[in-house]
């Protein structure tokens, strides 16, 4: 059995843990305005528990991120079948997603980690080799997630971080404040799969243009996992919590899926004073459109070696 590694950034009163396997982000400790640690991302005390059950948290998702409806799409006049693992659609890469993989790792200071992968030709029912590089960079209280993958021949790729954030270190999620910069948003339908439009956030649940508690956007706590055309306006989200704590992320990309967590449950350990439980994290996804293989009138996921993939993500956690 591999054995996982692990590597802790530190700056100031900053420290994040990072494991090899999945380029998980364990653990994110920061200091709220009273003085007091808080982690700020949900995680597993116990790094093996990220292998007894698999999932989501923290992690770094690929081939392709999000949901591929009837797990297939057409390239270039040939249709590539993919394993399924969300009925008979594939999330997030598939039921051996890249987050489910052991990355090399090596560590290039206290505030910098290289962590690299190598998918080959057929990995999940996709086309092509890709050699994949994420370098993770704390500056100070900003995180940088620096996403690379340079395939051999055209094929999809989405990648996407998969942290969930508690900014008040546990508890539920509804009185974080949240702000972000889109205008529209891709409806989705009973199977959340894109129905190709795009649609005006205006009088949605999704409109945070204006800043808004997730519990007034959402009073009915029905959660939300949805994607949303992002303007292009830097911080891409601003979400504050009652700590004093506030969150920034700026993005390249042109979308971001705002989950709530509807479907944490506690499983494993738990880092310090957390509870892992439905609405008790949130998840920022930047990335591309979900099933943009499938929507023509969505922004292209494909990338070649002339043209490989690129994704700058930085989170800043600080008080305000």
């Amino acid at each position: 059995m591999t054995t996982i590694q692990t590597h802790t950034l530190r700056d100031g009163d900053s420290a994040v843990t990072l494991l090899s396997l999945g380029a998980i982000t364990q653990d994110w400790q920061v200091r709220d305005a009273s003085g007091a640690t808080v982690h700020a991302v949900l995680g597993h005390a116990d790094a093996e528990d990220y292998r007894r059950f698999p999932g989501s948290m923290g992690v770094i998702v690929g081939r392709v991120a999000n949901r591929i409806a009837g797990a297939r799409f057409t390239l270039n006049g040939e249709t590539w079948v993919l394993p399924a693992n969300e009925g008979t659609k594939q999330l997030h890469g598939g039921p051996d997603g890249w987050q489910h993989r052991h990355w090399a790792m090596a560590p290039d200071g206290p505030g910098r980690v290289r962590l690299s992968l190598h998918s080959p030709d057929g990995d999940m029912g996709f086309p092509g080799e890709v050699d994949v590089q994420v370098i993770v960079t704390l500056n100070g209280t900003a995180l940088t997630y620096d996403m690379t993958a340079t395939p051999d021949r055209p094929t999809p790729i989405n990648m996407a971080n998969h942290n969930y954030y508690n900014l008040m270190g546990s508890g539920p999620i509804w009185d974080h404040g949240m702000q972000i910069n889109a205008g529209a948003y891709t409806p989705v339908d009973d199977a959340l799969i894109p129905t190709g439009r795009i649609v005006p956030v205006a009088s949605t649940k999704y409109d945070f243009r204006t800043p808004c508690t997730l519990g007034k956007a959402d009073p009915d706590r029905i959660g939300s996992d949805i994607n949303l055309v992002l303007s292009g306006a830097q911080p891409a989200v601003t979400v504050t919590a009652p700590n004093g704590l506030r969150l920034r992320l700026t993005t390249d990309q042109p979308g971001v899926q705002l989950y709530t967590g509807g479907g944490l449950s506690p499983r494993g350990t738990q880092l310090p004073g957390q509870t892992h439980a439905a609405f008790t994290g949130f998840a920022l996804e930047p990335q591309n459109f979900p099933d943009a293989v499938n929507q023509p009138a969505f922004p292209s996921v494909i990338f070649t070696p002339e043209k490989p993939y690129r994704q700058v993500t930085t989170i800043d956690i600080a008080p305000a």
